[in-house]
């Protein structure tokens, strides 16, 4: 009589391990490559902000989300080419930005975005609190 033995298959677990662990970190370097930030500079204190400078433009989005540039009312599908008509001829391409505390960042950022398409270099963002510190009303 001839004795049967059971092969019993077994994973070997060790490929698969090496695998998912070159996966990671794959994943992890592609994450950290795609990652995209907004260039800022933030002041080291609150300055006086009474009134914007002559010449300068300041853009004023307010909770209602209207918007206003140097208190011209605009529309927020106006605002990219009236901003190229404005800074056409500019050198200074500077804007400030000052936007309710209350609203989400995705209007801000959308209202920022517009500017940089229409040719602003620079952009400068007024707080609630550097309008307190100026004595004006935010």
């Amino acid at each position: 009589m001839k004795s049967t033995i059971a092969i019993r298959p077994e994973i070997n677990m060790t490929p698969l391990i090496d695998i998912l662990l070159v996966m990671l970190v794959i994943f992890l370097a592609a994450v950290t490559l795609t990652q995209q930030a907004i260039e800022s500079q933030i002041p080291p204190a609150a300055r006086k902000i009474a009134q914007a400078p002559p010449g300068q433009i300041v853009l004023e989005l307010s909770a209602d989300r209207k918007l206003a540039v140097n208190q011209e009312a605009v529309t927020p599908e106006q605002l990219p080419s009236f901003l190229r008509t404005v800074y056409k001829q500019r050198s200074d391409k500077t804007i400030y930005v000052a936007a309710a505390g209350t609203l989400p960042y995705s209007a801000i950022i959308d209202v920022m975005d517009a500017a940089k398409g229409a040719g602003v270099d620079r952009v400068g963002v007024i707080t609630d609190g550097m309008r307190k510190a100026a004595g004006v009303k935010p």
